[in-house]
């Protein structure tokens, strides 16, 4: 099978080999998968995490919170233990994150913490809110790196789909292969119902440049989700980032297009969260009916 990966962000070598469902299980292939993704040429970061200076710096606007975050070529070469790769992240990112949520108006750590993927648009989304009353802004867009798979949820272990449905991030591995990582909690009771009781599992939001069915911000980028994401769960407890995975944010095309006609149930579930939650701009609620059907609430 001919591995990934988004042919306008081509960071892995394409290459026939086997492969398991999980994105990061143990096995020497892993190894081999890394060293396929192109050697970084250029980076925004200098050997030990901290930004370099940026010319264009100067010239970004207001809207810098709302512009796309590009992956970028920087890679993480220090020390493996955990402790050195979370504090690298926080000696690079603690100040960028900090101006991130200072110019979208919110305040730092927020009170609530959503990432919003969209698979076509190949970009993450990060929203959050000061109190648990106002509406979420949008924080910043993530340009992603790769991910396999097409259009549609993931129904079985092997098909190397990015899960489509609404999650939360349930595990963050500090010492990953890909750098530094984060687990959707797929798969979840819908996914159960209507996919193969082999349904796979871990998937995770990571570093790096290379997938087979999870999402890649490389590793500059995954330090800056892992700061606001680590110190969002240390300042509120027990609340948890939701994380919503959508096929395109123009799930009206997609619905019109006959071509995608197996989908089109499901991916009308998901609409009606969407636009739920984009009018709202709140963390949703829902449950999960018997026929594996989204119900969402006020």
């Amino acid at each position: 099978m001919v591995l990934i990966a988004p042919t306008k962000r081509l960071c892995l070598a394409l290459g026939v080999v086997t492969l398991w469902a999980s994105c990061e299980p143990d096995g020497s292939w892993v190894d081999k998968l890394l060293a396929q993704t192109v050697t970084p040429q250029e980076s925004s970061t200098g050997a030990d995490g901290r930004d370099v200076a940026d010319p264009s710096e100067s010239k970004k606007t207001q809207e810098e919170s709302q512009e796309v975050r590009e992956w970028t070529q920087w890679y993480y070469d220090g020390p493996s233990d955990s402790r050195s790769r979370t504090k690298a992240a926080r000696k690079a990112k603690d100040g960028t994150v900090k101006n991130l949520f200072a110019k979208a108006g919110v305040d730092y750590p927020p009170s609530d913490l959503v990432i919003v993927g969209y698979k076509q648009e190949e970009e993450l989304e990060v929203w959050a809110s000061s109190t648990s009353k106002e509406p979420l802004k949008r924080i910043a867009t993530y340009g992603v790196c790769a991910a396999s798979g097409a259009l549609g949820p993931k129904r079985r272990q092997g098909d190397y789909q990015v899960p489509e449905g609404f999650y939360t991030i349930d595990l963050y591995n500090p010492r990953s292969r890909f750098y530094l990582s984060m687990r959707i909690s797929y798969p979840n009771k819908a996914d159960r119902i209507l996919g193969h009781r082999r349904a796979g599992s871990a998937i995770m939001i990571h570093g790096n440049c290379a997938s087979i069915g999870c999402i890649a911000i490389t590793d500059e980028r995954i330090q800056e989700l892992w700061v606001m994401t680590e110190d969002f769960r240390e300042q509120r407890g027990k609340k948890v980032v939701q994380a919503y995975m959508f096929p395109s944010r123009e799930l009206d095309s997609l619905l019109d297009d006959p071509k995608w006609e197996k989908h089109h149930t499901f991916w009308q579930n998901l609409k009606e969260g969407r636009d739920r939650f984009m009018k709202t701009h709140r963390p949703l609620r829902y449950r999960i009916d018997r026929a594996g059907k989204y119900v969402f609430r006020d």
